[in-house]
């Protein structure tokens, strides 16, 4: 018999999903605009129908066993999505009891970036390490901490947000309300406020334009570059000093500039280390496919907690 899982990654704008297996074959994945589903309730009737029909359809043998879910604000401790202001859904939304009635299997939940540092621990570049942070550079900066296997959730589910130290107080105004977040300085969104400082003009670009202007010599891309590695290598400088990592792990679309961010971030993380921690701690791109990163961070999200209750 085979066990498969029902992934699931919830973002403000689309929902992805799939079936995947304990060796991380996407067996199946689709996506769905979360926006259409102004109701929990209706996304996950929708979404139990597909997975009952996809199962069916892979052979009888198959069989599911449980559900991971990757959201914004998404809390492990209670299964709920809690005022995430990114979703039409308010307030405190069961999610993971929602799905676990509807589907008569097990549900877990816990943020994106959580689920993707699982994925990097069970299928990516940090299989076989114990002690690592995962940083995502996206819209914003998300963290994952792992130390001694496990991944850090805190006392009440919140654990990790490094995208939310203060790196200048009364600084550029951040989602949270607050201002100076690192990630208003050090994100796909980030750089493309910095070149617009830089360049004093408000031109339609993005990180991916800015990197191909730098890689091409223009000299505001390659500054917006080294401010952002600078900012990005003392604030995980500084991180490391709660758990002593073995390894930072750097995802998403800014990652992709390559040397043009790890080099200033390298540089900048040795720079501001203690000594103690200098030349010890490796800061490498993930080894997740973008594409299949939310499914597969879901999945070890399930397959994690069932691996628990074997043990038990």
């Amino acid at each position: 018999m085979r066990h498969v899982v029902a992934a699931i990654d919830i973002g403000g704008t689309n929902t992805k999903f799939g079936l995947v297996d304990r060796a991380g074959k996407i067996l199946f994945q689709s996506t769905l605009s979360t926006r259409s589903f102004p109701d929990p309730i209706d996304l996950v009737a929708h979404l139990k129908s597909i997975f009952e029909k996809e199962v069916q359809q892979l052979d009888e043998a198959s069989i599911l066993v449980g559900i991971g879910i990757g959201a914004p604000n998404g809390n492990y401790f209670t299964g709920q999505i809690e005022f995430a202001p990114n979703l039409l859904w308010k307030g405190k939304v069961p999610l993971c009891s929602l799905f676990a009635e509807a589907m008569n299997c097990p549900a877990w939940l816990t943020n994106d970036a959580n689920a993707a540092a699982l994925g990097e621990l069970v299928y990516g570049a940090a299989k076989g390490m114990k002690d690592f942070l995962f940083i995502t550079l996206g819209t914003g900066l998300g963290s994952g901490i792992v130390a001694n296997g496990e991944l850090i959730y805190g006392h009440d589910g919140f654990a990790g947000e490094v995208g939310h130290v203060l790196v200048t107080p009364g600084g550029r105004l951040c989602g949270c309300g607050r201002k100076g977040c690192l990630e208003t300085y050090c994100s796909a969104t980030a750089i493309v406020t910095t070149y617009h400082e830089l360049k004093n003009s408000k031109e339609l670009v993005d990180a991916k334009i800015i990197a191909d202007r730098a890689h091409a010599g223009e000299r505001e891309a390659c500054e917006a570059f080294r401010l952002t590695g600078e900012t990005l290598g003392l604030a995980l400088a500084n991180s490391v000093a709660y758990t002593s990592p073995a390894a930072i792990f750097l995802f998403g679309g800014l990652a992709h500039a390559g040397e043009l961010l790890f080099a200033p971030t390298r540089r900048s993380f040795e720079e501001n280390l203690l000594i103690i921690y200098k030349n010890k701690i490796k800061i490498l791109p993930s080894g997740l496919h973008e594409d299949d990163a939310a499914l597969l961070g879901s999945a070890s999200l399930i397959w994690q907690e069932l691996g628990r209750k074997k043990k038990k």
